[in-house]
């Protein structure tokens, strides 16, 4: 009766320390390089992405009120503001703020939330991949 209730006790830390490595590997997985990124979104996109596309996507409205850089600054180098809660928004451009787009999970939150404030819609592929393109380009 012991050993049938160490057994029970191995298997269960045997399956705790498989589930805590298989969600260790998937926030592995979900890490990224803004470059990666856009190479994702471009193979998705089956085009290059195009960086004057990508800015001139970041600085025009779509038919809402908001544009990419209503909130983050035509040239997204320094903070931004957000235009109708006014809170204040870290630096876009991945050359300046080194967390921009190194989560893949929070790069998709971000492109979803934003391109529906912006379009009305999810971005495409291609838009995604063009802007940052774009973000990629610009210096301190």
């Amino acid at each position: 009766m012991h050993t049938l209730s160490l057994s029970r006790f191995s298997r269960r830390s045997f399956a705790a320390a498989v589930g805590l490595s298989a969600l260790t590997l998937a926030n592995i997985s979900q890490a990224a390089t803004p470059a990666e990124l856009m190479a994702g979104y471009t193979a998705q996109s089956g085009s290059p992405a195009v960086v004057a596309r990508g800015q001139q996507f970041f600085t025009t409205r779509h038919g809402r009120e908001w544009s990419c850089s209503t909130c983050h600054g035509a040239v997204p180098t320094q903070a931004g503001k957000h235009a109708s809660t006014g809170k204040s928004i870290q630096a876009l451009a991945p050359a300046v703020n080194l967390e921009r787009f190194t989560d893949s999970a929070k790069t998709e939150k971000w492109f979803r939330r934003n391109c529906n404030d912006v379009l009305g819609r999810e971005c495409s592929a291609a838009e995604k991949a063009d802007v940052l393109a774009w973000l990629l380009t610009l210096k301190p």
